[in-house]
């Protein structure tokens, strides 16, 4: 089934806030649309590439990209988000975080092409004055502190905020006034974290040059089984440079997401398509055991992140996950019976043999003799024999 941008965006859950009053729109008229990230950091993360697989949406149906490199906002710090001010870096770190990200980029948007810009190229050299004068009288500040990013900041209990990073915004704003008078662009896509920084833009272009611009954002991304914002795992957040988070924990991250949430991620993080998708988690529902769901997701990304071989290498390295839970009581874990019933061993006898024989390990040490009984509170590496590798969740 075809479908188009606003219904594929909308399958995906990639629409959160608009300032579309139809957003039919966009499949109706050709866009230039443009796409910041922050570059504090000398890789992006998964949260990232949410708004890289909207990007490709867009692209997908013929419309323009521009990537704007934050080189002179990432120097400011952005509110947004932060419970307290950010730490500034240099322009040099920057820099080389900007260059960075421009590998990954082209690597994930793949045969499309994209226009990379840095707002440090049109910012640094603004004169204060003009600033002032020019975008600076286009603000007013009883409507900026309102704003939530501002307001939870200065209210009561809030760390309070420097006029450096209140000064965020106008800074956006200015990025999509110059991205309109040099490019026509006419959209920001962005996280639903943004959504106040983007609309200082529309606001200036309207005021300013008298002209419509809008605003798009796809919703933050929940871990369904935690709660929590998407896109850490134990070890921290999951970073697209593999010298940051390597391709088998990159990989084993997707094999490892829940149940409930691996449908909604195979639309977001993928470019399946809805009979594939629907044919997909219908074997999936049949025999969830069997992790067909977050086999497919965890191909897919890694192979769109690092390339197809890599995913095919990891593919055939990684132990296969499997579940302990049903033989853990009082936080004892029966090997033995585990070992049969999740069929890593024919039969009790040769389980406890393998055991007495140094042949089963936990995390790369061997369990002692007659140790048929162990004490687990986290997720281990079993190996059995020589062959035999599993990542046990519990």
């Amino acid at each position: 089934m075809k479908m188009t941008l606003s219904e594929e965006l909308e399958w995906r859950g990639l629409v959160y806030q608009t300032t579309f009053k139809d957003l039919k729109f966009i499949d109706e008229n050709k866009l230039t649309f443009y796409h910041g990230f922050d570059a504090s950091a000398d890789s992006q993360t998964i949260g990232n590439l949410a708004s890289m697989m909207m990007d490709l949406c867009f692209l997908r149906h013929g419309h323009k990209a521009i990537v704007l490199a934050g080189g002179a906002t990432s120097l400011i710090g952005d509110a947004g988000g932060k419970d307290k001010e950010r730490d500034l870096q240099a322009e040099e770190k920057i820099r080389y975080n900007v260059e960075c990200a421009k590998k990954q980029l082209q690597k994930i948007y793949g045969k499309y092409e994209f226009t990379l810009v840095n707002n440090i190229d049109w910012t640094k050299g603004v004169d204060i004055l003009d600033f002032l004068r020019d975008i600076g009288k286009f603000f007013n500040i009883g409507d900026m502190i309102k704003k939530d990013i501002v307001a939870n900041r200065i209210g009561e209990g809030g760390s309070g905020i420097s006029y450096t990073e209140f000064s965020y915004s106008l800074l956006q704003g200015y990025d999509f006034l110059h991205l309109f008078d040099t490019y026509n662009c006419t959209l920001q896509l962005c996280g639903a974290d943004q959504w106040t920084n983007c609309i200082a833009g529309v606001e200036l272009i309207r005021r300013k040059r008298d002209s419509e611009a809008h605003v798009l954002t796809n919703p933050l991304i929940i871990n369904k089984a935690t709660g929590k914002k998407f896109g850490k795992s134990e070890a921290g957040a999951v970073w697209l440079d593999s010298q940051k988070t390597s391709v088998y924990d990159f990989y084993q991250f997707w094999i490892n997401v829940d149940d409930e949430s691996v449908k909604d991620y195979l639309k977001i993080f993928t470019e399946i398509n809805v009979e594939e998708y629907e044919k997909l988690i219908g074997e999936f529902e049949q025999d969830k055991s069997t992790r067909l769901a977050q086999k497919y997701l965890a191909y897919e990304v890694t192979k769109l992140v690092h390339g197809e071989s890599e995913a095919e290498n990891v593919k055939e390295k990684r132990a296969e996950t499997l579940s302990a839970t049903k033989w853990i009581e009082n936080d004892l874990l029966n090997m033995v019976d585990f070992l049969v019933e999740a069929q890593i061993l024919p039969s009790k006898r040769e389980a406890r043999e393998q055991i007495d024989s140094g042949a089963v390990s936990i995390n790369e040490e061997k369990l002692k003799e007659k140790e048929y009984e162990i004490k687990v509170e986290k997720d281990f590496e079993l190996k059995v024999g020589k062959k035999k590798m599993f990542n046990v969740t519990i």
